[in-house]
């Protein structure tokens, strides 16, 4: 049976451990919330009211692509793109290619960043074969001039970080509501996480300075890791009632 991602692919590691993906989404919380685009969103009201719950509905649709025969990868991305589509003709106006293209390749940052921190250094074909799978997912949804290659894709996603990021009313409300969601102490997490992953651009629509307090707490956790303690530390740093959801991402 063919799969949409062949076993024991680059994305398949970095997709399938709990930690890497809450760490993808930690700084996707951050540049997504000065992406000029981010409206999108509260018009459906859905992130605002819940961005816990719609980070877990996002990874399930990942899984869904990542982990499954190449048949049932492509329905779960044409699912994705008929709900924008629904949510475009209550609006009355198309999303632009821009921000979909915005979205896949801070995902390919996030996914490239998080692995690096936790894990080790890819090397470039493993950067480019990121990349790529990235780019069977946008060609399916029907984007076009999607970069297949590292190179390329960075050349883009550094442009796009100079036209497309700013600071507005919605990136202070996001941020009001992951304090409000996570509380005080996890939200300070949050942050630092973001200070390990987000680049230059981000950190200063942000205002925040570089260098994460918890970045020498990372080589910890990882003998926590080698160990198979990671659980001990997660256990301690997220929400009692997302335990289950965040075990169940553990795919390898």
């Amino acid at each position: 049976m063919e799969y949409f991602v062949e076993e024991g692919h680059i994305v398949q590691k970095i997709w399938g451990k709990a930690d890497v993906i809450l760490l993808i989404f930690a700084g996707a919380a951050a540049e997504f919330a000065l992406n000029k685009s981010v409206d999108w969103l509260y018009f459906t009201g859905k992130l605002p009211a819940d961005p816990l719950g719609r980070l877990f509905t996002t990874v399930g649709y990942a899984r869904q692509i990542i982990f499954s025969p190449k048949e049932k990868a492509h329905a779960a991305i044409d699912r994705m793109r008929k709900i924008h589509t629904g949510v475009e003709t209550a609006r009355g106006t198309a999303i632009p290619d821009w921000a979909y293209r915005d979205v896949l390749y801070m995902l390919i940052h996030y996914s490239i960043a998080s692995f690096e921190v936790l894990d080790r250094k890819l090397t470039a074909l493993e950067k480019d074969d990121v990349v790529e799978v990235f780019y069977r997912m946008a060609t399916r949804m029907g984007l076009e001039n999607i970069p297949s290659d590292y190179a390329a894709w960075h050349a883009q996603y550094s442009d796009q970080q100079s036209t497309n990021l700013q600071y507005s009313g919605y990136t202070a409300d996001l941020f009001k509501q992951y304090k409000k969601h996570l509380g005080s102490f996890r939200y300070y997490i949050l942050l630092e996480s973001q200070k390990l992953v987000a680049n230059k651009v981000v950190l200063n629509h942000l205002s925040l300075r570089n260098g994460s307090a918890i970045k020498p707490l990372v080589n910890v956790y990882k003998i926590f890791r080698r160990i198979n303690a990671e659980w001990f530390i997660q256990s301690i740093l997220l929400p009692a009632q997302y335990k289950t959801q965040i075990r169940q991402m553990n795919m390898i």
